[in-house]
């Protein structure tokens, strides 16, 4: 199963693809979990990527494009993939067809999330991270025991620059302006299904599955 999950940031599109690795053992593949770890190494991607990240800016896609289709070419998404967060652009779309071609590979379904504009942005706010194992919070949807510090191993969490309202703002502008159309782009193609993102995540996963056909 081969599946692109389209939404704006903060949707969800991380915690599903969570799920459908639960059940599908399909991996998620998150160019922005990518693009952070490699800010956080210090590499020679993650130097180009931090300063645009911070500023709620996109890595070019030159940049982007290659690492997905290194990551394709892993073992481990023989039996498929779940990309989040690529492609952006139908430039990206249409780089992601032709790469999709010469791996032999072929899109099921393409599943967009919709949510409204001010749920976006409280999600995406209320986040905090904790910098020493990863884990994440949110200050009202999912507390830690102690406020502002980690369950697992008591450290301090953090909000990302990415995360503040007025960069998820300009994220969302963004997004509107660039990443829209390709609703359009996969709707010509027959692979567009909509799903409400306003739910329960249990919820939501089951409709994500009815939309790739893979309901229980």
């Amino acid at each position: 199963m081969n599946l692109i999950l389209l939404g704006p940031p903060n949707a969800g599109k991380g915690t599903q693809a969570k799920k459908l690795y639960a059940d599908f053992q399909i991996p998620q593949i998150s160019t922005g979990d990518i693009l952070r770890k490699a800010v956080k190494d210090g590499t020679a991607l993650g130097k180009v990527a931090g300063p645009l990240m911070a500023a709620g800016q996109y890595v070019p896609d030159d940049v982007v494009i290659g690492i997905v289709e290194e990551r394709l070419k892993e073992p481990d998404v023989a039996q498929g993939f779940v990309l989040d967060g690529f492609p952006r652009t139908p430039g990206q779309a249409d780089a992601l067809d032709q790469m999709l071609i010469r791996l032999g590979r072929q899109l099921d379904a393409v599943v967009s999330l919709e949510v409204p504009h001010s749920t976006l942005v409280e999600r995406g706010s209320g986040r905090r991270v904790c910098p020493n194992d990863g884990s994440v919070y949110h200050v009202t949807q999912n507390p830690p025991k102690r406020a502002g510090m980690c369950d697992k191993c008591s450290s301090e969490l953090v909000q990302r620059e990415d995360d503040t309202p007025e960069v998820i703002e300009r994220r969302l502008r963004k997004y509107d302006a660039e990443t829209s159309p390709l609703k359009d782009f996969y709707a010509k193609k027959g692979l567009l299904k909509s799903v409400d993102g306003v739910g329960t995540p249990e919820g939501i996963y089951e409709e994500i599955k009815k939309a790739a056909g893979r309901s229980s």
